[in-house]
């Protein structure tokens, strides 16, 4: 295009300054297309400022493979944090950029960043740059543990160091240590993992990241019948064959234990109260012992003959029970309707 030349669409705007007129406005059409990509289009033509969204609070795991990355990642996860693993570190901005997007449903990300990313690992001090300059409050968790510890633990699962090559896996090790130097030198938090077990290791998490409230516990109230079989994922099982079987009252039999007169029914008899109340008194203990230990889910099982009267009954008072007590409880009734 010489400079004699003018561009049509150019030559078109300045024939409507002339003639008085506008510039043209944006379609209808074209207005929805440009909200739903993220950009509001004033009255004017031009783009509208995006109200200014929350910035996720980041923390980035990373350290030596085997020192316990993913017990600490899933800590993270057990107290509320989205935690995403093995992410590529070109991609933490972005991953950081949809959080802030997501109306405060994620206000916490946790990174979990490592060898196993190979070419993108060289990219991480580009990405913290970049963090940086946009203000986004990170910290950087660094997983250490002695070689003796490391090539212990993957002796244990007899799984090749990911960096040992044809070598050994001290030479793996080796490697990723001179690797990590650097980011060794720039983390917020260093946690030697090598004389720790797995609740040590949660326990230090929770130390410096649940704040001054306690971790919660979440439980399932599981109610089945024993002649389907134990429920294979139960922590706890308690047995109500010990009370007399509304199935043998003609007028409860249809009725399973959700209804008012089979549960009256149930708690009338003698112990059943009793249990409900010193069962309940027992989980307060092993709840405190499993939050002490990192244990975060809890499935109790509640079990009858046919799982459809006495352990229905007793589980909906004892998850109510632990419901009032601040326990975030879910019930199941798993062989409920089965006969």
């Amino acid at each position: 295009m010489t400079e004699h030349e003018t561009h049509p669409t150019a030559e078109r705007d300045r024939a409507h300054e002339e003639a008085g007129l506008d510039r043209p406005q944006p379609a209808v059409g074209d207005q929805h297309a440009a909200q739903e990509n993220g950009v509001q289009v004033s009255t004017d033509g031009t783009a509208a400022a995006a109200p200014e969204a929350a910035i996720p609070e980041l923390v980035i795991i990373s350290g030596m493979s085997g020192a316990g990355r993913s017990t600490a990642a899933k800590c993270l996860e057990d107290l509320g944090w989205f935690v995403v693993d093995n992410l590529p570190p070109a991609l933490i901005p972005t991953m950081v950029e949809l959080g802030a997007r997501s109306q405060g449903n994620v206000a916490r990300i946790a990174v979990v960043v490592d060898v196993r990313g190979r070419r993108f690992f060289d990219n991480l001090r580009e990405s913290l740059a970049d963090l940086d300059t946009r203000g986004v409050t990170r910290r950087i968790v660094f997983l250490e543990s002695s070689d003796e510890a490391l090539v212990r633990r993957f002796e244990s699962v007899r799984r090749p160091h990911p960096l040992q090559g044809d070598g050994r896996i001290v030479d793996g090790i080796a490697a990723e240590r001179e690797l990590l130097r650097e980011l060794r030198g720039d983390a917020d938090l260093v946690i030697d993992t090598s004389s720790l077990n797995v609740h040590e290791l949660r326990a230090k998490m929770d130390a410096q990241f649940a704040g001054e409230e306690e971790p919660e516990l979440r439980a399932t109230v599981m109610s089945f019948g024993f002649k389907y079989g134990l429920p294979v994922d139960a922590d706890l099982v308690a047995d109500m064959r010990f009370l007399p079987n509304p199935h043998w009252v003609p007028e409860l039999r249809p009725y399973s234990g959700l209804n008012e007169e089979v549960a009256a029914y149930v708690f009338n008899q003698p112990g059943a109260k009793e249990f409900l109340d010193r069962y309940a008194e027992l989980l307060r203990l092993i709840a405190a012992g499993y939050r002490r230990e990192g244990k975060r889910y809890v499935t109790i099982a509640i079990g009858c003959t046919g799982g459809k009267h006495r352990s229905v009954a007793m589980s909906e008072k004892l998850a109510a029970r632990l419901a009032a007590e601040g326990v975030e409880t879910v019930i199941v009734h798993r062989d409920m309707g089965r006969e």
